[in-house]
């Protein structure tokens, strides 16, 4: 194996990047930014602690869940979940935060990198609310760097063509949790508690 250690040696393998990539990041929304969050359902939040360990979460809800503050600020509303808050103990400790926003079906997607303040609440609280529920609080994003990432790995992957979706390659839910984490469940109890009421309790 060959490490590579030092940003000559990676420079060298890769080349320099051309000006227009190098030059496309901006620091303020466009209005297609604007528009392109009020197109997306679903985004990766990436978050790393003090220590340099690291996390990415999906977070999703109906397009436009990203409320757009001004031209250089957005929040990201939160909703009920597991509670570990792996990231959110994160950005406590270093609120640099990176975002990938999808939009089902585009093979390009929308990267913003910024600082992150987490909100208990605040006056727009009530524009994040989804079937009557506020959340439980929300991620203020101070916009660092904006930029429109390529569609080369959606490309690659074929990520958006069903003729490829292999859902079933693997057990359903209920089974992989009994077998990685939950093993003195029943099986009933986890096909009972991952099936159709679990939708219920989105919100």
């Amino acid at each position: 194996m060959t490490a590579v250690t030092s940003h000559e040696q990676l420079r060298a393998l890769l080349g320099e990047p051309a000006k227009r990539a190098a030059e496309k990041d901006r620091k303020e929304l466009h209005q297609l930014d604007r528009d392109w969050l009020a197109a997306a359902p679903f985004c990766l939040i990436a978050t790393a602690g003090a220590d340099g360990s690291c996390d990415v979460s999906p977070k999703g809800d109906p397009a436009g869940f990203t409320l757009v503050l001004d031209d250089t600020t957005i929040a990201i509303p939160e909703r009920p979940g597991n509670k570990r808050a792996d990231g959110f103990h994160n950005i406590i400790d270093n609120p640099h935060v990176g975002l990938i926003y999808l939009i089902p079906g585009r093979t390009d997607t929308l990267r913003i990198n910024g600082r992150a303040t987490i909100l208990a609440d605040a006056p727009w609280f009530d524009e994040l609310a989804v079937k009557g529920h506020r959340p439980q609080f929300a991620l203020r994003v101070e916009i660092e760097q904006i930029f429109y990432h390529c569609a080369k790995a959606f490309l690659r992957s074929e990520l958006w063509k069903p003729d490829t979706w292999q859902p079933d390659a693997l057990p359903r839910r209920a089974v992989l949790i009994k077998e990685v984490e939950r093993p003195a469940d029943t099986l009933a109890d986890l096909d009972r508690h991952y099936g159709p009421d679990y939708a219920k309790n989105l919100y």
